[in-house]
């Protein structure tokens, strides 16, 4: 629920500032006289009080002017914004209040004016466009109003020549203060829709920044989910694997140093494996994994130490006829990466065969092997997998799988360029 606008909460203060010099303005020309009066002739009053100034009631209204001002002024530190009702009752408080200061108040009735501008800019705080634009159309009939019962006043005690200037004066002045409304109610608009929209921008800002926050814990959660995963399959296995060999040859050391040895040889082999896959999960951590290589370079130089991990024939084909967008490199490095990890595990290949093309609008990844192969209904959910699809799908892209025991692995990957330029 939104809680009324009070003097500490108040979305515009330069506004309530300017609020107050009006007040303040109109206060001073009830205490402060004209400069020169007594050498001009008094103007006329054009208050009920200064055309009939033996009515009884004169003797209270100029105090229920002041009192009606101060109540005025102070209603402007809580302005309603809960209920509807409530805030019809404030607007009719408003306007009786400016009716009795403009009416009955000799002095006052001079700026009178000011306190319906104040009456527009409180209203566009309070009321919806509808709301204040009726403010605001009533504001100016009532000042019209009150300034033709003024002019019937003043004839009262007028010449036909100064009926006649005051005629025009009212003109002026109503066409200005009509103006003096539209103005401020399409400043009002503009504020509050500007105000409106940083507020909006700012609430899309702060749910960006969590789903970001959101998608970068979810990120960090499944490198990490990632790494336990090569470590429990790679390097867990090695140091298992080394353990065990370190302890027979233990045992074997002095009853057959022969054959201990070659239980520390094939220690050794571990421990260099265990190194390796280190190593890879390191290197499959960093942020930008080309390190300011092209594509092209840094497929051949994973292809490289590919073959001199394992042996296994890489046959590449690389033809891209422009450059791609960094992302892209990134995603293609990582999904070849993961695919070379996988054959090397699993695969028992002797021949890899990649190709990278690039026709119009499209990028068109091959990564083959002629190893032992994977039946497709239990082998496709792989943290390994899944990653190469969800970098795929990132970019608009589609991964196809084709494998089948004993008949290798073919994995081809499509991205539309057009999307990205």
């Amino acid at each position: 629920m939104i809680s009324p606008i009070q003097i500490k909460k108040h979305p515009f203060p330069s506004l309530l500032y300017l609020e107050w010099t009006l007040l303040a303005i109109t206060a001073l020309t009830a205490v402060i006289p004209p400069p020169l009066r007594r050498f001009r002739p008094k103007p006329p009053e054009l208050s009920i009080c200064g055309v009939f100034p033996d009515l009884s009631v004169c003797n209270i209204l100029p105090e229920l002017s002041i009192y009606s001002l101060i109540i005025f002024a102070l209603m402007g530190l809580r302005l309603p914004t809960k209920n509807h009702k409530n805030k019809i009752i404030y607007t009719i408080i408003e306007i009786l209040l400016i009716l009795i200061t403009g009416l009955f108040g000799e002095r006052f009735a001079r700026l009178f004016p000011f306190l319906y501008i104040i009456l527009v800019t409180r209203s566009c705080l309070i009321f919806q466009l509808p709301g204040r634009v009726f403010v605001t159309t009533l504001s100016f009939t009532l000042f019209l109003v009150t300034t033709q019962l003024k002019y019937q006043l003043f004839n009262f005690q007028a010449s036909p020549q100064a009926q006649e200037r005051y005629r025009f004066l009212i003109l002026n002045s109503s066409l200005v203060f009509g103006l003096s409304l539209v103005f401020v109610l399409l400043m009002m608009n503009a504020v509050l829709s500007e105000r409106h929209s940083r507020e909006k921008l700012a609430i899309a800002n702060e749910k960006l920044r969590q789903y970001a926050m959101q998608i970068e814990n979810q990120a960090t959660l499944e490198e990490r989910n990632r790494i336990a995963r090569e470590i429990h399959d790679s390097l867990g296995h090695s140091l298992t694997a080394l353990n065990l060999q370190l302890e027979t040859a233990l045992k074997l050391w002095q009853s057959n140093p022969g054959k201990a040895e070659t239980f520390l040889a094939t220690a050794k082999e571990l421990g260099s494996k265990a190194l390796k896959d280190v190593r890879q999960s390191v290197s499959t951590m960093r942020y930008n994994p080309l390190q300011e290589q092209s594509l092209e370079r840094a497929i051949a130089s994973l292809l490289e130490n590919f073959h001199r991990s394992n042996s296994i024939l890489p046959i590449c084909q690389i033809n891209l006829e422009y450059s791609l967008p960094p992302e892209i490199n990134t995603a293609i490095y990582r999904i070849t990466q993961e695919s070379l990890t996988n054959i090397s595990k699993y695969a028992d290949a002797t021949e890899v065969k990649l190709e990278l093309t690039t026709t119009k609008g499209n990028l068109r990844l091959i990564i083959q092997d002629n190893g032992r192969g994977f039946d497709l209904r239990q082998n496709t959910t792989g943290f390994g997998l899944q990653s190469m699809r969800d970098r795929t799908l990132a970019l608009g892209g589609e991964l196809n799988i084709n494998s089948a025991l004993g008949s290798g692995c073919k994995i081809t990957v499509n991205i539309p360029l057009t999307r990205l330029t």
